[in-house]
Protein backbone atom coordinates (compact mmCIF):
# COMPACT_ATOMS: atom_id res chain seq x y z
CA UNK A 1 0.00 0.00 0.00
CA UNK A 2 1.76 2.86 -0.95
CA UNK A 3 1.78 5.99 1.20
CA UNK A 4 2.46 9.78 1.30
CA UNK A 5 3.28 13.17 3.02
CA UNK A 6 1.49 16.36 2.31
CA UNK A 7 3.96 19.55 2.51
CA UNK A 8 2.04 22.97 2.08
CA UNK A 9 4.51 25.26 0.88
CA UNK A 10 4.47 28.78 0.25
CA UNK A 11 2.05 30.54 -2.76
CA UNK A 12 -0.01 27.81 -2.82
CA UNK A 13 1.51 25.59 -4.08
CA UNK A 14 1.65 21.90 -2.53
CA UNK A 15 4.13 19.30 -2.79
CA UNK A 16 3.34 15.43 -1.74
CA UNK A 17 5.79 12.82 -1.16
CA UNK A 18 4.61 9.50 -2.32
CA UNK A 19 6.16 5.88 -1.50
CA UNK A 20 5.05 3.02 -3.61
CA UNK A 21 6.15 -0.46 -2.23
CA UNK A 22 8.52 -2.85 -4.68
CA UNK A 23 5.79 -5.01 -4.02
CA UNK A 24 3.06 -2.51 -5.94
CA UNK A 25 5.69 -1.86 -8.85
CA UNK A 26 5.31 -5.88 -9.26
CA UNK A 27 2.29 -6.05 -9.57
CA UNK A 28 1.92 -2.93 -11.87
CA UNK A 29 4.93 -4.49 -14.37
CA UNK A 30 3.66 -7.61 -14.25
CA UNK A 31 0.37 -6.25 -15.36
CA UNK A 32 1.65 -4.13 -18.01
CA UNK A 33 3.85 -6.75 -19.24
CA UNK A 34 0.78 -9.10 -20.08
CA UNK A 35 -0.67 -5.93 -21.77
CA UNK A 36 1.78 -5.82 -24.03
CA UNK A 37 2.45 -8.90 -24.82
CA UNK A 38 -1.00 -9.73 -25.37
CA UNK A 39 -0.29 -7.02 -28.22
CA UNK A 40 2.74 -8.15 -29.48
CA UNK A 41 3.50 -9.81 -33.03
CA UNK A 42 6.32 -11.82 -33.25
CA UNK A 43 7.18 -14.18 -36.62
CA UNK A 44 6.44 -17.44 -36.28
CA UNK A 45 3.99 -17.29 -33.50
CA UNK A 46 0.09 -15.48 -33.63
CA UNK A 47 -0.39 -12.31 -31.96
CA UNK A 48 0.11 -12.13 -28.30
CA UNK A 49 1.24 -15.45 -28.03
CA UNK A 50 4.81 -15.46 -28.42
CA UNK A 51 6.25 -17.15 -24.99
CA UNK A 52 7.41 -14.65 -22.23
CA UNK A 53 11.32 -15.49 -22.80
CA UNK A 54 11.18 -14.51 -26.56
CA UNK A 55 8.68 -11.40 -25.18
CA UNK A 56 11.24 -10.30 -22.39
CA UNK A 57 13.86 -9.77 -25.48
CA UNK A 58 11.36 -7.61 -27.46
CA UNK A 59 10.03 -5.87 -24.39
CA UNK A 60 13.07 -4.27 -22.37
CA UNK A 61 12.54 -3.03 -18.64
CA UNK A 62 12.84 0.27 -19.66
CA UNK A 63 10.02 -0.18 -22.26
CA UNK A 64 7.93 -1.82 -19.66
CA UNK A 65 8.06 0.67 -16.86
CA UNK A 66 7.52 3.96 -19.25
CA UNK A 67 4.36 2.20 -19.95
CA UNK A 68 3.22 1.85 -16.68
CA UNK A 69 4.30 5.15 -14.93
CA UNK A 70 2.27 7.47 -16.40
CA UNK A 71 -1.03 5.77 -15.90
CA UNK A 72 0.04 4.52 -12.37
CA UNK A 73 0.94 7.91 -11.23
CA UNK A 74 -2.24 9.58 -12.25
CA UNK A 75 -4.55 7.03 -10.45
CA UNK A 76 -2.11 7.83 -7.33
CA UNK A 77 -2.59 11.64 -7.57
CA UNK A 78 -6.02 11.75 -8.31
CA UNK A 79 -6.87 9.73 -5.27
CA UNK A 80 -4.37 12.06 -3.01
CA UNK A 81 -6.44 14.89 -4.65
CA UNK A 82 -9.48 13.81 -4.10
CA UNK A 83 -8.83 12.12 -0.18
CA UNK A 84 -7.03 15.50 0.73
CA UNK A 85 -9.63 17.93 -1.53
CA UNK A 86 -6.68 19.44 -3.26
CA UNK A 87 -7.78 22.11 -5.84
CA UNK A 88 -4.91 21.67 -8.38
CA UNK A 89 -5.05 24.23 -11.55
CA UNK A 90 -2.72 22.52 -13.74
CA UNK A 91 -0.79 19.12 -14.41
CA UNK A 92 1.85 18.60 -11.15
CA UNK A 93 5.32 18.83 -11.62
CA UNK A 94 6.58 14.93 -11.62
CA UNK A 95 9.86 14.42 -10.11
CA UNK A 96 11.50 10.55 -9.63
CA UNK A 97 13.43 10.69 -6.39
CA UNK A 98 14.50 6.97 -6.53
CA UNK A 99 12.97 4.50 -8.99
CA UNK A 100 15.39 1.87 -8.93
CA UNK A 101 14.02 -1.80 -9.66
CA UNK A 102 13.41 -4.31 -6.80
CA UNK A 103 13.36 -1.48 -4.48
CA UNK A 104 10.31 1.42 -3.14
CA UNK A 105 9.68 4.33 -5.30
CA UNK A 106 10.12 7.69 -4.08
CA UNK A 107 8.24 10.36 -5.92
CA UNK A 108 7.24 14.07 -5.74
CA UNK A 109 4.62 16.02 -7.16
CA UNK A 110 4.38 19.60 -6.84
CA UNK A 111 1.20 21.31 -7.31
CA UNK A 112 0.04 24.31 -8.08
CA UNK A 113 -3.72 25.55 -6.19
CA UNK A 114 -6.27 27.74 -7.07
CA UNK A 115 -4.74 31.75 -5.28
CA UNK A 116 -7.04 33.16 -2.65
CA UNK A 117 -7.92 36.67 -3.76
CA UNK A 118 -8.12 39.49 -1.48
CA UNK A 119 -10.17 42.12 -3.25
CA UNK A 120 -9.70 44.55 -0.82
CA UNK A 121 -11.32 47.95 -1.35
CA UNK A 122 -10.91 47.76 -5.54
CA UNK A 123 -14.20 49.31 -5.91
CA UNK A 124 -13.06 53.04 -4.32
CA UNK A 125 -9.65 52.61 -5.92
CA UNK A 126 -11.64 52.15 -9.07
CA UNK A 127 -13.19 55.51 -8.69
CA UNK A 128 -10.26 57.07 -7.50
CA UNK A 129 -8.38 56.38 -10.73
CA UNK A 130 -11.87 57.30 -13.24
CA UNK A 131 -12.23 60.84 -11.05
CA UNK A 132 -9.15 61.71 -12.24
CA UNK A 133 -9.09 60.44 -16.14
CA UNK A 134 -12.59 62.38 -16.47
CA UNK A 135 -10.74 65.65 -14.87
CA UNK A 136 -8.39 65.52 -18.71
CA UNK A 137 -8.10 65.26 -21.56
CA UNK A 138 -11.54 66.56 -22.96
CA UNK A 139 -11.56 66.96 -26.38
CA UNK A 140 -11.77 70.55 -28.13
CA UNK A 141 -13.32 70.41 -31.50
CA UNK A 142 -10.55 71.62 -34.39
CA UNK A 143 -7.94 70.17 -33.06
CA UNK A 144 -6.17 66.80 -34.87
CA UNK A 145 -7.93 63.75 -34.34
CA UNK A 146 -11.54 63.09 -34.38
CA UNK A 147 -13.93 62.86 -31.58
CA UNK A 148 -14.43 59.32 -32.52
CA UNK A 149 -10.73 58.73 -32.20
CA UNK A 150 -10.63 60.54 -29.00
CA UNK A 151 -13.55 58.34 -27.58
CA UNK A 152 -11.93 55.31 -28.41
CA UNK A 153 -8.33 56.38 -26.87
CA UNK A 154 -10.00 57.62 -24.07
CA UNK A 155 -12.18 53.95 -23.74
CA UNK A 156 -9.23 52.07 -23.99
CA UNK A 157 -6.92 54.66 -21.40
CA UNK A 158 -9.71 53.99 -19.11
CA UNK A 159 -9.15 50.29 -19.32
CA UNK A 160 -6.09 49.90 -19.26
CA UNK A 161 -5.92 52.03 -15.77
CA UNK A 162 -8.74 50.34 -14.34
CA UNK A 163 -7.27 46.92 -15.09
CA UNK A 164 -4.29 48.21 -13.72
CA UNK A 165 -5.95 49.88 -10.60
CA UNK A 166 -7.21 46.46 -10.20
CA UNK A 167 -3.75 44.53 -10.46
CA UNK A 168 -2.01 47.27 -7.81
CA UNK A 169 -4.80 46.91 -4.76
CA UNK A 170 -5.92 43.78 -4.72
CA UNK A 171 -4.14 40.83 -3.11
CA UNK A 172 -3.46 37.29 -5.37
CA UNK A 173 -0.74 35.25 -4.89
CA UNK A 174 0.57 33.23 -7.62
CA UNK A 175 2.30 29.38 -7.08
CA UNK A 176 5.87 29.58 -9.39
CA UNK A 177 4.74 26.32 -11.01
CA UNK A 178 2.51 28.31 -12.88
CA UNK A 179 4.44 30.51 -14.00
CA UNK A 180 7.27 28.35 -14.58
CA UNK A 181 5.51 26.16 -17.05
CA UNK A 182 4.33 29.37 -19.08
CA UNK A 183 7.71 30.69 -18.89
CA UNK A 184 9.08 26.99 -20.27
CA UNK A 185 6.36 27.15 -22.95
CA UNK A 186 6.72 30.74 -24.14
CA UNK A 187 10.66 30.17 -23.92
CA UNK A 188 10.24 26.79 -26.21
CA UNK A 189 7.90 28.62 -29.01
CA UNK A 190 10.67 31.77 -29.27
CA UNK A 191 13.08 29.45 -30.15
CA UNK A 192 11.06 27.33 -32.98
CA UNK A 193 9.75 30.59 -34.22
CA UNK A 194 12.89 32.16 -34.43
CA UNK A 195 14.47 29.40 -35.98
CA UNK A 196 12.16 29.20 -38.36
CA UNK A 197 13.17 32.76 -39.61
CA UNK A 198 16.94 31.22 -40.01
CA UNK A 199 18.29 33.03 -36.73
CA UNK A 200 20.20 31.90 -33.77
CA UNK A 201 18.53 33.03 -29.95
CA UNK A 202 21.38 34.96 -29.61
CA UNK A 203 21.33 36.94 -32.92
CA UNK A 204 17.49 37.53 -32.43
CA UNK A 205 18.19 38.61 -28.80
CA UNK A 206 20.87 40.76 -29.88
CA UNK A 207 18.43 42.77 -32.60
CA UNK A 208 15.81 43.50 -29.57
CA UNK A 209 19.15 44.43 -27.36
CA UNK A 210 18.04 41.93 -24.98
CA UNK A 211 20.00 39.38 -22.74
CA UNK A 212 18.04 35.99 -21.61
CA UNK A 213 17.76 37.30 -18.45
CA UNK A 214 16.33 40.05 -19.35
CA UNK A 215 13.62 38.56 -21.95
CA UNK A 216 12.71 36.03 -19.01
CA UNK A 217 12.11 38.75 -16.57
CA UNK A 218 9.89 40.67 -18.73
CA UNK A 219 7.93 37.21 -20.03
CA UNK A 220 7.80 36.32 -15.91
CA UNK A 221 5.99 39.87 -15.80
CA UNK A 222 3.68 39.64 -18.59
CA UNK A 223 3.07 36.16 -17.46
CA UNK A 224 2.21 36.53 -13.60
CA UNK A 225 0.18 39.80 -14.58
CA UNK A 226 -1.93 38.00 -17.23
CA UNK A 227 -2.55 34.68 -14.71
CA UNK A 228 -3.58 36.77 -11.97
CA UNK A 229 -5.85 39.39 -14.04
CA UNK A 230 -7.70 36.03 -14.41
CA UNK A 231 -8.10 35.22 -11.57
CA UNK A 232 -8.91 38.69 -10.14
CA UNK A 233 -11.87 38.78 -12.49
CA UNK A 234 -13.17 35.45 -11.75
CA UNK A 235 -13.20 36.01 -7.88
CA UNK A 236 -15.11 39.71 -8.66
CA UNK A 237 -17.38 37.49 -11.14
CA UNK A 238 -18.68 35.40 -8.50
CA UNK A 239 -18.27 38.52 -5.76
CA UNK A 240 -21.18 40.35 -8.15
CA UNK A 241 -23.06 37.35 -9.56
CA UNK A 242 -22.01 38.28 -12.65
CA UNK A 243 -23.50 35.58 -15.27
CA UNK A 244 -23.84 34.58 -18.86
CA UNK A 245 -27.25 34.00 -19.50
CA UNK A 246 -28.38 31.69 -22.53
CA UNK A 247 -29.58 34.63 -24.35
CA UNK A 248 -26.13 36.04 -24.36
CA UNK A 249 -24.92 32.81 -25.80
CA UNK A 250 -27.27 32.07 -28.55
CA UNK A 251 -26.75 35.68 -29.80
CA UNK A 252 -23.20 34.79 -29.82
CA UNK A 253 -23.32 31.12 -31.63
CA UNK A 254 -26.48 32.30 -34.05
CA UNK A 255 -24.34 34.68 -35.56
CA UNK A 256 -22.04 32.38 -36.74
CA UNK A 257 -23.27 32.30 -40.28
CA UNK A 258 -20.86 28.31 -41.12
CA UNK A 259 -22.50 25.42 -39.90
CA UNK A 260 -19.25 23.43 -39.28
CA UNK A 261 -18.19 26.29 -36.80
CA UNK A 262 -21.41 26.50 -35.25
CA UNK A 263 -21.42 23.03 -33.97
CA UNK A 264 -17.96 23.52 -32.97
CA UNK A 265 -18.39 26.55 -31.17
CA UNK A 266 -21.79 24.53 -29.65
CA UNK A 267 -19.16 22.36 -28.70
CA UNK A 268 -16.95 24.54 -27.24
CA UNK A 269 -19.90 27.03 -25.34
CA UNK A 270 -18.29 26.90 -21.69
CA UNK A 271 -15.22 28.61 -23.76
CA UNK A 272 -17.23 31.27 -24.80
CA UNK A 273 -19.30 31.74 -22.17
CA UNK A 274 -15.90 32.05 -19.53
CA UNK A 275 -15.21 34.45 -22.53
CA UNK A 276 -18.86 36.50 -21.99
CA UNK A 277 -18.30 36.73 -18.32
CA UNK A 278 -14.55 38.06 -18.03
CA UNK A 279 -16.25 40.97 -20.40
CA UNK A 280 -18.81 41.64 -18.91
CA UNK A 281 -16.74 41.50 -15.70
CA UNK A 282 -14.67 43.96 -17.21
CA UNK A 283 -17.69 46.03 -18.61
CA UNK A 284 -18.92 46.17 -14.73
CA UNK A 285 -15.60 47.34 -13.41
CA UNK A 286 -15.25 50.32 -16.18
CA UNK A 287 -18.72 51.55 -15.32
CA UNK A 288 -18.22 51.44 -11.64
Amino acid sequence: MHTYKINKLPKNTVEIQLIIPKEDIKKEYDAVFIKLQNDLEVEGFRKGKAPRSIAEKILTKETVFKELLSPLLSRLYEEIVKKENLKPIITPRVELVKAKENEDWEIKLTLAEKPLVDLKNYKEEIKKVKSGLTKEDIWVPGKEKSKENHDQEKKQKILNEVLGSVLKNTSCELSDIIIDEELNQRLTRLVDDVRKIGLTTDAYLKSKGLTLDQLKNQYRKEIEETYKLEFILSDIADKEAIKVEKADLDKILTGITDEKERKVAEQNSYYYASILRKQKTIDFLVNI
